[in-house]
């Protein structure tokens, strides 16, 4: 049986790329997906048309301690923005702060393992 394809998104430093190596070799179609950065609300829709999506999320505070970067908080809040339309579609959501990446990979695998039982 096909895997379905799995879009994740997400703010930068959520996780996303980290999850994606740590699945790979599952069997799992995961597809990144840079929504953070377009002003397209659906632009995950127009690109993928996953057939289940994934948000990780982190905080301001959070995404800073794992990679410092140039950025202020004005600058978040803008990439919340532009995820919201993907935050209020996702299948499953994931506040990555506090998590190791390998508990993070357990938590979508246990969905994902449950998603595509249940088509």
């Amino acid at each position: 049986m096909k895997q379905p394809l799995v879009g994740i998104v997400g703010p930068c430093a959520a996780g996303k790329s980290t999850l994606i190596r740590n699945l790979s070799g599952r069997g799992y179609r995961l597809k990144h997906i840079a929504q953070e950065h377009s002003y397209v609300p659906d632009m995950w829709q127009r690109l993928t048309r996953p057939e289940a999506l994934i948000f990780l999320d982190v905080s301001f505070e959070e995404s800073n301690r794992r990679r410092p970067m140039p950025w202020r908080e004005a600058d978040y809040l803008e990439q919340q923005r532009r995820l919201r339309h993907a935050r209020e579609h996702a299948d499953f959501y994931l506040l990555t702060d506090g998590l190791t990446p390998e508990e993070v990979a357990a938590q979508v695998a246990a969905f994902l393992e449950n998603f595509a039982s249940h088509p």
